[in-house]
Parts: C-alpha cells; structure tokens; sequence
C-alpha cells in the first residue's frame, strides 16, 4: 500500500490519553480522524457551536499542518453536530474558513451524541497533488 505515517502528537493538538492517531499519512493522501473541541490539555472545552466548530477546526488543521499538508489539500470533510438547527452557523464558520473557489466536499449530518457531550466532531480527507517531475 506504500508508506504510512502516523500523527499522534504535535504542535496545537491536543495532548489526551484516547489511543487515537489524529491523521495517518498514506502516501500523497491524509485521513483525519474525529477532531473536537479539545484543548492542549485534552480537556474538552463546552461553548456555542461556534466556539466548538473554531476549535475542532484548528485541531483539524493542525493535524493537517503536522502531517505536511496545506489547507488547500482538503478535499472531503465530515461534520456531525448535535443540532440541526445550528446549520446557518456551521455554513458561516465553513464559508470563513474556506475561500469559495477551494471548498472541499463535504457531509453534514445531525448526530444524536458526540464524545464528552460535545458540538461538533469534524473529519477528513487531504491528497497532495502529485509532481510529473522524476
């Protein structure tokens, strides 16, 4: 399958004992697991959607940044939040996230619990486009 890389620590994520690796790189491609809205200390850190969505986001990219990869690399992600209703906001968060020419594909969808009672979990995909150079 070819060479795998896995992030389990690094700058801006969050240091907790789950036995989770938060990206693993599979030759150009990053898989992201599950990010929340946990601190450095692994705490998880209640708030509006928003403020939860702005910190499973940084997870997200730091994650992305650690295994090599840019923003502009994301193709897919995933968002589960716990209600519907907080969609307007979610849409707000991704259109200042992501410029509307490189927003990825993505899914959202309303799940019915999320770790420690949280918001939101977001995942994803990135690929590096790979060089025609030898």
């Amino acid at each position: 399958m070819g060479r795998k890389r896995y992030i389990t620590k690094g700058e801006g994520l969050p240091n907790w004992s789950n036995p989770i690796s938060h990206a693993v790189v599979v030759n150009n491609m990053c898989f992201i697991s599950g990010q929340l809205a946990v601190n450095n200390d692994g705490e998880y850190v209640m708030g509006t959607i928003l403020e939860e969505g702005r910190l499973a986001f940084s997870n997200f990219f730091s994650a992305i940044k650690i295994a090599g990869f840019e923003r502009s690399d994301i193709v897919f992600i995933d968002i589960a939040f716990d209600d519907l209703k907080d969609l307007p906001v979610i849409n707000m968060l991704y259109m200042e996230l992501f410029p509307e020419d490189k927003r990825p594909a993505r899914t959202i969808y309303q799940a019915e619990a999320l770790p420690f009672g949280g918001k939101i979990k977001i995942t994803g995909t990135a690929v590096k486009e790979l060089s025609n150079e030898k």
